[in-house]
């Protein structure tokens, strides 16, 4: 590979290329039935700090008879490099051209990636379009939060995986293996995976037809034993899942460089804007020596210091504390920080912060989300002012000087009494700090406000996006109301934001808006020195299509959405209850109280939340 040498020496940072890390796995690529490739559609720190990467790869790798290598989206400098020398895109393991590979798997964890999957999809020297791949080049299938609406890049895909892939990954190889041998052609194969394997959705088996004014008239399969609606996949056995004790350790600092174990998955609260609140139900906790376990085998294999208990509501987890308590009392000593990457407000123990800040002091993080406890209560943030009061005093009390407030912009039924709340809000913060004695010249507060995107298969998947404007003038509002040398105010590019909410709402119309747009450059759209909005609006206008009409059209409860057809498991009649609910302010209960929302999923999946030593959560009568 001598011209790969060249290429590496010319590049800013070659490690992203080179693999050979810590507990990299490199089979010998004769010896085995099924080769896949997990590609990640960002650049390899962002990517190697991704959970998911570790555990399928670690799942499949256990098999004798299958290997996966990973690829990464090569950033601009290499991609010239790739496409000067005339080279295709390679994994990092053998070094070997996807074209080689039976199977390359994107994961879908942002739609602003969707023109990275792209540009790799050229850059392996395969058409972008599935149409035009046969059987002899590799099956291209994605998964992951974004498969919830694959429709927006459904062109491109051969299959999407919807739900949890640790067991359908393994089915999905047994499948293709067995297929391989019989010599099927490319749509036939498609058609037996999709008879074979539950929660799997081939795009070009349905047929989409649209009404007059744009809107999905309906998504229907095309042929027989092709399932009119695809239901997501669940790990039921969650306790005993494969999970990769000896993950990779990154050549090169990452994102998140720390050994991650996932202490639960799932989440009970019901926040009305959250789409992995609806995707990962039910809750499913893993006993407390199961963890402990699992971290020794981790921090023997890898020599990290720092442990991440890792999830969408750590502090929720019911025996978090003691947890704590113990893995510090064993890894302290060996300077092995504990982290916790998520903060409720109620669920917040100072005693617990201190504890996981013994080793190494780090700021605290809490999302009040809204500034008022109108909007909390419409999105069903169970939290009150009082929470945080509660919260910083004992913060800023207790040795912190330093506190970020997270909020969000532009949800549902927002007024500039809301914002006036967040400005409120990070003012009283200071001057809670000032009264518990943090030093004039430490103290420091950072708000961050990023603004609403409505997903698919929430309370808002309905409403509008606030527009561009109105963002933009919410953002100047609040720099103006949060001027003060103590507070720092961050926010995000409200035209991210946009095409985020454009590509979350879409449906299958903007595959040639986002051909169109790659074909002009759009590359990194995540990435705030690669984004050129400007070429976006141009793709659209090229198209005949309006970005707008997607973002900023509020959506009958009648009306078919483009992702009706993939099924998360909790009903659409629940989600019509909890928007209206929304519009009254009116909280919803959490699950864990023991009392059922009635969202409809346990009865649909046939499974329970199994919530260590949880109580029993009785069923609402005659609600599903």
């Amino acid at each position: 590979m001598h011209q790969l040498d060249k290429i590496l020496s010319r590049v800013q940072k070659p490690s992203r290329y080179a693999g050979g890390e810590w507990n990299a796995v490199k089979k010998d690529w004769d010896q085995v039935d099924i080769k896949m490739a997990f590609a990640f559609p960002d650049v390899y720190e962002v990517g190697m700090s991704h959970l998911g990467l570790q555990i399928l790869y670690h799942v499949v790798n256990s098999r004798k008879d299958a290997l996966m290598e990973r690829v990464f989206a090569p950033w601009t400098d290499m991609e010239k490099e790739l496409r000067q020398e005339r080279l295709l895109l390679f994994s990092l393991e053998s070094q070997r051209p996807l074209v080689d590979f039976d199977i390359i798997g994107f994961t879908l964890q942002y739609e602003m990636s969707f023109s990275n999957i792209i540009n790799m999809i050229d850059l392996a020297g395969l058409p972008i379009r599935a149409a035009d791949r046969d059987v002899t080049m590799p099956l291209i299938i994605a998964g992951g939060p974004c498969a919830f609406n694959p429709e927006p890049i459904a062109d491109f895909i051969d299959l999407f995986v919807i739900g949890e892939g640790e067991e359908v990954i393994l089915e999905l190889i047994d499948t293709v293996k067995d297929l391989k041998q019989q010599g099927l052609d490319r749509p036939k194969m498609l058609l037996e995976i999709v008879k074979k394997v539950p929660g799997i959705y081939v795009p070009s088996l349905y047929t989409v037809s649209y009404n007059e004014d744009g809107t999905v008239k309906e998504v229907l399969p095309k042929q027989k034993g092709v399932p009119q609606k695809i239901g997501k996949r669940v790990i039921r056995d969650f306790e005993n899942v494969p999970f990769p004790t000896n993950p990779i350790v990154p050549s090169m600092g990452v994102v998140h460089d720390r050994v991650m174990v996932e202490v639960l998955r799932g989440c009970t609260r019901g926040c009305r804007f959250c789409q992995a609140g609806v995707l990962y139900r039910p809750v499913r906790e893993k006993k407390p020596e199961t963890l402990a376990r699992q971290v020794e085998e981790m921090i023997n294999s890898t020599g990290h210091d720092e442990i991440s208990l890792t999830s969408l509501s750590t502090a929720d987890y019911t025996g978090v504390a003691p947890l704590v308590r113990n893995l510090l009392d064993i890894y302290g000593e060996r300077g092995v920080n504990v982290s916790l990457p998520s903060l409720r407000l109620d669920a917040f123990s100072i005693d617990l912060a201190k504890e996981v800040q013994k080793v190494r002091k780090s700021g605290l993080t809490f999302a009040p989300e809204a500034g008022t406890q109108r909007l909390r209560d419409v999105i069903n943030k169970n939290v009150t002012e009082q929470n945080l009061v509660d919260a910083v005093t004992s913060a800023f009390q207790n040795g912190w000087s330093s506190v970020k407030l997270y909020f969000m912009i532009g949800l549902p039924t927002e007024t500039y009494e809301d914002l006036d709340g967040i400005a409120d809000m990070a003012k009283k913060v200071v001057q809670i700090g000032y009264q518990s004695g943090v030093p004039r010249g430490r103290l420091k507060v950072t708000v961050s406000t990023s603004s609403f995107v409505p997903k698919s298969h929430t309370a808002f998947q309905w409403e509008p996006q606030d527009s561009l404007e109105q963002l933009k003038e919410k953002q100047k509002y609040l720099k103006e109301k949060l001027r003060d040398k103590r507070i720092s105010y961050n926010w995000h590019d409200p035209g991210t934001s946009f095409l985020e909410a454009v590509f979350a709402k879409g449906d299958r119309r903007l595959g040639m808006v986002l051909e169109d747009a790659w074909a002009r450059g759009a590359r990194f759209d995540g990435w705030s020195e690669h984004f050129k909005f400007r070429l976006w609006l141009e793709a659209f206008e090229e198209q005949g299509l309006d970005p707008k009409w997607y973002a900023y059209r509020p959506i009958d409860y009648g009306e078919v959405l483009p992702w009706d057809h993939i099924e998360a498991g909790v009903s659409k009649k629940f989600l019509i209850r909890e928007h209206k609910k929304a519009m009254g302010s009116l909280p919803t209960m959490d699950c864990r109280s023991g009392q059922c929302p009635g969202c409809g999923l346990c009865p649909t999946m046939e499974m329970k939340p199994d919530i260590l030593g949880g109580a029993e959560i009785a069923p609402i009568p005659g609600e599903v």
